[in-house]
């Protein structure tokens, strides 16, 4: 009879691990694979120097208009926001006052005239005695100055006529030139003066920025400089050139006043908030599309793709960007020529994840 011998428990354990040893073991984890990306090498390109800052229009051809008499308003012409010609009636303003006085002095004028008629005659009786010999010349030289005397009188009152009549016009107010009315705060009824603001009439035409540029700034500017009016989105709607340069500080900003004048096109108004870019110089930069450029708490973040370690891994980078170009960011820091930009696909990546570019 042969007996079995049983191996010790731990040479079992020891052999079943070798078993497993054998098949492979436990299986190790891998790396995710690669993220497939489109990538755009930064290029550079002359880029302009520019600040901006918030401005004011102004309408060269915007008229305030206020009475050049006193009284009462009986009449409004037109209203808010008619197109009105050069001349065209705008309100009225009581005249009868004046016109009495007018009437006054015509009728003054009225007696002047007879008056002087009567000297005239005077005069010609006088001068047909002294031709005759009845009459001295001091008869003679009383005439005529009596005559010069009657003339310099009515001459005085036609003057005065003249002063009301010019007077009594005033009492109807006229657009200045063609243009837009603007609002009208007097109603018929109220008393004005002479500061009394009765609307504004706006001629379409040329309008003026008013940029407060800091005085730090002051030293570099000039006239001719370029400016460029920028819309809500950023977009350039007009550019122009400084045309103005303020010799003087503003003691209360202290700014420096700079104005840059355009044409209108129908889309700004005066005394509208824009957006003035002053363009001081131009430099060579690089550019990234917009699109691979993300905000994050207001700031601006790429991702750029480079070698490590025999793969290529993305890196976010934070950006300090300039005006829009086109389609791309001027980029002020943060990227440099050359470096490769990753422009799709950047809502999946994280810092540190490998790539692979698209064809």
């Amino acid at each position: 009879m042969s007996l079995r011998v049983r191996p010790p428990a731990g040479h079992v354990v020891a052999l079943v691990l070798a078993c497993l040893g054998c098949r492979g073991g436990a299986p190790q984890a891998q790396d995710p694979p690669a993220l497939p990306v489109k990538i755009e090498v930064a290029r550079s390109v002359t880029v302009d120097d520019t600040s901006e800052y918030v401005a004011t229009l102004k309408s060269r051809g915007s008229a305030a208009i206020m009475p050049q008499v006193e009284g009462h308003i009986t009449k409004v012409f037109v209203r808010s926001g008619a197109r009105v010609s050069a001349g065209t009636p705008l309100m009225q303003i009581d005249p009868a006052k004046q016109q009495a006085t007018v009437k006054s002095q015509q009728d003054t004028r009225a007696a002047k005239v007879a008056a002087l008629e009567y000297v005239r005659q005077q005069f010609e009786r006088v001068k047909g005695l002294y031709a005759s010999g009845v009459t001295s010349k001091q008869d003679l030289d009383q005439a005529r100055t009596a005559l010069d005397a009657a003339e310099a009188d009515l001459s005085s009152v036609e003057s005065q006529v003249r002063e009301q009549q010019e007077e009594l016009r005033y009492y109807t107010v006229t657009a200045p030139a063609a243009g837009i009315v603007g609002d009208i705060p007097v109603r018929v009824g109220d008393r004005v003066t002479v500061s009394t603001l009765l609307t504004t009439v706006d001629s379409p035409g040329v309008l003026e920025a008013y940029v407060s540029v800091p005085v730090e700034r002051a030293p570099a500017l000039r006239l001719g400089m370029p400016v460029r009016i920028a819309d809500s989105t950023g977009a350039v709607i007009a550019e122009s050139r400084v045309t103005f340069v303020s010799p003087q500080v503003d003691d209360q900003t202290q700014t420096v006043l700079v104005k840059a004048g355009f044409e209108d096109r129908g889309t700004l108004r005066p005394a509208q908030f824009i957006r003035a870019r002053v363009v001081w110089g131009t430099h060579v930069g690089p550019v990234v599309p917009v699109l691979a450029v993300s905000r994050i708490s207001g700031q601006h973040f790429a991702f750029v793709a480079g070698p490590e370690k025999g793969a290529l891994v993305a890196r976010q980078r934070q950006l300090t960007v300039g005006e829009i170009v086109g389609n791309d960011y001027v980029v002020l820091e943060g990227i440099k020529a050359g470096d490769r930009v990753i422009v799709s696909g950047t809502q999946f990546l994280r810092d540190g994840a490998t790539v692979s570019p698209l064809p």
